[in-house]
Parts: C-alpha cells; structure tokens; sequence
C-alpha cells in the first residue's frame, strides 16, 4: 500500500528535478558556447587567411608594378646615357675624319712630293683597266703637276708591263676646285671611272677602317660578337 509523499518529500524531490533541469541546461549552454566559440575561430581564421592573401596578393602585384617601373627608369636611362656617349663618339669620329681631309689639302703644296702621288694614283688606275688609252680628270689648279705625273706614270707603266699605254688630261671635265687633291682615271670608253681623289679615298677609309679606328679611340666593345 503506497503512502502519500509529504510536502516536503514532494518539495525535495521538485528541488532534485530542477537541480537536474538547471545542470542539464547549463551542460547544453556550455556545449553551445563550445561550438560557437570553435565556429567563430574557425571563420576568423578563415577570414584572416582571405584577408591575409589578398594584402599578398595586392602587395605582389605592387612589388611588380614597382620593379617593372624601376626597370622601365633604368632602361630609359641607359639608353639615353648610350645615345649620349655614342653622339659624342661619332662628333669626335667626325672632326678627326674633317681634320684629315683639311690635313690633305696640304699635300698639294709641296709640288715634287705631290706628283710623286698623282703619279701612283694614276699608276694604280692604269693597272686596273689595262687598257692602251685613258684619260685623267684633275682640278685646273693642278694641270701642271698631273701632266709632269702623266708623263712619269706612262713611262713606269711601260717598263713594268712592257707595253704602251697614252694618257690624255680631260680639260672639258675638271675635278672641282674645292677637292683636296688626287685624280680620276677614266676608261671604257668613259664608262669606267676610278675615283683616286684624295677625298673619295678619305671616304673609303671612313667606311673600311672605322672599326678599326674605333677599337683604337674607345676600346674593344665586350658587347659586339661580329666585326665588319
């Protein structure tokens, strides 16, 4: 036979079950809270990794941005440096080669030594023709020494090839006044002219000895594989 329980059964055993409700709900609450708190690191990691990589990300393309300017200045630079230093190359390659041609024009003035010249440019064109009649183109000024180194050539001419050859001046066709000295030899019928000038020679030079000129002033370029 049960017996009813008491009032203060009954109060104790209300008290047990919202001892049990109350430590059941802060057990949950704490699980709760666990979870959330693991949630809200695993996010915050997250979101430092994204925010992380993405400052990586704009610091590299800036770090590029940088490096590729630097290298656009540098480049810029060296280029103007390099147009400078070969301008000033070339002013000075210029005022040697016009040093020479003004150098030339004394040549002339001593008449013996001069015709001595006249005499082995028109040799050298003889030679290469090899023809019994050419003419020879001077500037008026200098008539009197290439009829001296015309008559001297034909005689040298014939010795060493032992042939005759005749050498006549062309008059109508003058040197202009203004070249530093020398002759042409014409053949061919005036379809061959061999330009013996001293400044056509001078022109030659610039063109087949300026690598060489420049090693001499400037030096070897380390940067240059192939020379002419």
């Amino acid at each position: 036979m049960s017996h009813a329980m008491s009032d203060e059964q009954v109060s104790a055993e209300l008290k047990k079950m919202t001892m049990f409700i109350r430590q059941e709900a802060l057990e949950k609450a704490k699980e709760i809270q666990i979870k959330a708190d693991e949630e809200f690191a695993i996010e915050k990691s997250k979101l430092v990794r994204q925010e992380t990589s993405s400052i990586d990300t704009q610091y590299e393309k800036r770090f590029k941005q940088a490096s590729m300017s630097q290298q656009i200045v540098r480049s810029t630079m060296a280029n103007k440096t390099r147009l400078k230093v070969l301008s000033a190359r070339q002013e000075l390659l210029d005022d040697l080669f016009q040093r020479a041609s003004e150098k030339l024009k004394g040549y002339a003035e001593d008449k013996s030594k001069y015709q001595e010249i006249c005499k082995n440019l028109i040799l050298e064109g003889l030679y290469a023709l090899n023809e019994n009649k050419v003419l020879v183109r001077a500037k008026k000024a200098d008539y009197e020494v290439v009829k001296k180194a015309m008559a001297d050539a034909e005689k040298e001419y014939k010795e060493n090839m032992e042939k005759e050859v005749k050498i006549e001046l062309d008059e109508k066709n003058p040197q202009p006044q203004d070249l530093a000295g020398g002759v042409s030899i014409v053949g061919g019928n005036g379809k061959i002219d061999i330009n013996n000038t001293f400044d056509e020679r001078l022109k030659l030079l610039e063109t087949d000895a300026l690598p060489m000129v420049r090693r001499s002033l400037f030096g070897k370029n380390e940067n240059r594989r192939f020379y002419d």
